[in-house]
């Protein structure tokens, strides 16, 4: 959720016409040579290079001139990058040349994002350089699309339907998946279909009995608070006549019939018991049960998309044992049908407490909100406006900014330096809805912008928590329609919830919308907490901010790349994040099966357990 972006500070003299080419040029050269110290002094004393697959086999980010020349010293003989060129003409504006370009490396292609400015003459500030496709393992796609049908006269022809049912009835049984996704949300789903694409044995598996019943069994108030334009899967956009917001039944039923056109591999109704790995055999054995019935799988990988939120945090509060009314966490709410009249306490301050309120108090129940830390609100029509606008909307459409051409533009900000870009965008939201946060201020409600104020998008990528994108229930906070008290939580009555400090709020339901913990609390349910702990932490930059301890770890942990547990990878995020990086996770998984030499530069350390 960023804007286009601009240096935080003017360098001096910006480039002249090719001068991009001309850097290109010099780098290849340098690279060609394996002249680690001649490529190095092209980039600037303040430099990042971020690489996605194409360098480093990894998602990783290098800074400084030290770690780019560490970086290519490790890599530059096996990747042989060479053919840099531009794709589009360079611009420049205010000191900055912005030059999108290709290259190749010896197994695969590749597409980047090049930023200069002057120190002595040009010099890279930001380099950007994604894999996108492998040579020899193409997606068969355009020119490379398969025929689909065999013309002419052949006997004991085989149909496409019965390619499929052979396929479908052979999977588990007398061939074994290479790969194996559990969960089938939006990002195994999107990580199965590339995987498709590039033909990789796979096999995505979710507990429910559809496609999209994660979204279909939430609150039924739940949609969308990001963009269309922002989450579109992969191969298979939207409609352009998509609402902008998603209902999430509509987001279910999509989900659905993408796993159907796309032939995307999908067990329903099944749950992975139990995963153990095997070193000397390279494989794991994982233990599903199949509409109530034992099977055993033996995938080479075992992808964890499971939901980038991990399990649901339900705290362990005196009394709940004797509560008599409903308790239940945020993503176990049915919806507010059953509670009009009732007493109801919400207690958490984020995106899914504020939805849950808004819709309890359209059905007329008695709703409370506590608060228990601040939070950072904004509102929708500010962050499409201002956030967004320029990469993610039907503006930036029209101005030749595509999704894809997006995700590469904002995948080529440093995490180290993407809050100085975002701090300016909610010192305007802040302005432009000054009269909005004043009066939640009024109302007692306890309000921040993020540790640095640099916003919403921070703190989801920090921490995956403390915000709300405003689409209405606020307004019923600072209005008082729904009733608002700060503190901790103490013990539950058979009747009500106790705070700290004595103060006693009845209720006749009592919801928990107080979060998740990290993805790997599944790895340990499903494998063993000693590979949980051997993974680490999984989501967060190492940013030193709340509920983000350092060290600063330059990418997010653990996501999309190889962990400590060989072979055991985790993906997801939101739409945005499971489109854009299932392709690299999914270049990767391909990389492996096909034997290519998948070195790893840079592997995720493990500084927090959890």
């Amino acid at each position: 959720m960023t804007q286009t972006v601009e240096p935080a500070a003017d360098p001096t003299a910006g480039a002249t016409t090719g001068t991009a080419q001309q850097w290109l040029d010099d780098l290849e050269a340098a690279l060609r040579e394996r002249d680690v110290d001649g490529a190095t002094g092209l980039f600037a004393t303040t430099c990042f290079w971020r690489d996605l697959v194409a360098f480093t086999w990894n998602v990783r980010t290098v800074e400084g001139r030290g770690e780019v020349a560490d970086m290519l010293r490790s890599r530059l003989a096996a990747t042989d990058p060479s053919g840099f060129a531009l794709s589009e003409p360079e611009e420049t504006a205010d000191g900055v040349t912005t030059a999108w370009f290709t290259f190749e490396t010896a197994v695969g292609r590749g597409r980047g994002l090049l930023r200069l400015v002057d120190e002595d003459g040009p010099r890279a500030w930001t380099f950007l350089t994604t894999l996108y496709e492998l040579k020899g393992h193409e997606e068969p796609q355009r020119d490379r699309r398969p025929p689909g049908a065999e013309h002419g006269a052949t006997r004991q022809r085989t149909t496409w339907l019965e390619r499929r049912q052979q396929e479908a009835e052979s999977l588990g049984s007398t061939t074994q998946p290479y790969v194996l996704v559990v969960g089938g949300g939006q990002g195994g789903i999107a990580l199965g279909a590339r995987l498709r694409q590039l033909g990789v044995p796979s096999l995505v598996i979710d507990k429910h009995p559809r496609p999209g019943d994660q979204w279909r069994s939430r609150y039924k108030s739940l949609c969308l608070h990001d963009p269309v334009w922002y989450d579109h899967l992969p191969y298979l956009k939207f409609p352009d006549n998509w609402p902008v917001f998603a209902p999430k039944d509509k987001i279910a039923d999509w989900l659905e019939s993408y796993t159907r056109v796309m032939e995307v591999p999908y067990w329903s109704s099944t749950t992975a018991v139990s995963a153990s790995y095997s070193e000397e055999k390279g494989e794991w054995t994982v233990e599903v049960e199949r509409e109530g019935r034992p099977l055993t799988l033996r995938p080479t990988h075992l992808v964890l998309a499971t939901g980038m939120s991990g399990k649901p945090q339900i705290p362990d509060l005196p009394g709940m044992d004797v509560f008599e009314g409903d308790q239940h966490h945020s993503s176990a709410h049915p919806g507010p049908d059953a509670y009009a009249g009732r007493k109801c306490v919400v207690i958490g301050s984020n995106n899914s407490a504020f939805d849950i309120c808004g819709a309890l108090w359209e059905h007329d129940a008695d709703v409370t909100m506590v608060q228990r830390s601040s939070t950072h609100i904004v509102r929708s029509s500010s962050l499409m406006d201002i956030g967004l606008g320029d990469l993610y909307s039907e503006r930036a459409v029209a101005s030749g900014v595509t999704t894809e051409k997006a995700d590469l533009v904002f995948a080529s900000l440093p995490y180290r330096i993407m809050h100085e870009f975002q701090i300016p965008l909610y010192q305007q939201m802040a302005e432009r809805d000054k009269d909005f946060y004043d009066r939640l201020e009024r109302a007692g409600f306890e309000h921040d912008w993020g540790d640095d104020g640099s916003g919403l998008f921070m703190k989801y990528l920090r921490r995956g928590s403390g915000y709300y994108i405003d689409v209405g229930s606020a307004d019923l906070v600072a209005n008082g329609d729904v009733k608002l008290v700060k503190g901790q939580v103490d013990h539950l009555t058979e009747h009500s919830v106790v705070l700290a400090d004595g103060s006693e709020l009845e209720a006749d339901l009592v919801v928990y919308a107080t979060g998740y913990g990290s993805m790997n609390g599944w790895a340990a349910d499903l494998i063993s907490q000693e590979v949980a702990d051997r993974v680490g932490k999984v989501w967060g930059l190492g940013s030193d901010t709340t509920k983000d301890p350092g060290p600063w770890e330059g990418e997010q942990r653990n996501m999309w790349k190889p962990t400590q547990q060989e072979h055991l990878w985790f993906h997801g995020g939101n739409l945005h994040q499971s489109r854009h990086y299932s392709l690299y996770l999914a270049l990767q998984l391909k990389a492996r099966l096909e034997g290519l030499d998948t070195e790893v530069y840079g592997l995720q350390e493990v500084h927090h357990l959890s």
